[in-house]
């Protein structure tokens, strides 16, 4: 079954689930989800400020994720009033620092909670700044 993007909906969802996972003590699950929320946050920005996936996905920013995909976006970053806040986030070096999807196959203590608060805040900025 295909199951077509919806980047700020998937955001949206994936922020909720943290929410919960973090209010239960689940913080190495928590940061994983907030990351997650955050990078379908940046790519919905990257939709809204004109980007397209290619057909192609070597290379493309739309299938990367942190902290590759914010290199990639310094690269070739999104132009025009429409990735201003796209920018303002990936020009940040705080934002998502210490992230990494590779931390989904840890045991979970190497997850320090202050990385996770930081995460949890940076997700919430990103997401609020789909549609600005």
């Amino acid at each position: 079954m295909a199951y077509p993007p919806n980047m700020p909906a998937a955001a949206r969802r994936h922020i909720e689930a943290a929410d919960i996972l973090f209010a239960k003590s689940r913080g190495g699950v928590a940061g994983y989800l907030y990351g997650i929320a955050a990078e379908c946050a940046l790519k919905g920005m990257m939709l809204e400020a004109g980007m397209r996936p290619s057909i192609t996905r070597r290379d493309d920013p739309f299938f990367a994720h942190f902290p590759e995909l914010r290199t990639m976006l310094r690269d070739a970053p999104p132009s025009g009033r429409r990735g201003t806040p796209l920018l303002r986030l990936i020009n940040d070096d705080r934002f998502l620092s210490n992230w990494d999807t590779k931390m989904r196959y840890c045991q979970g203590k190497e997850i320090k909670e202050e990385w996770v608060i930081s995460w949890k805040e940076q997700a919430r900025d990103a997401v609020g700044s789909i549609g600005t």
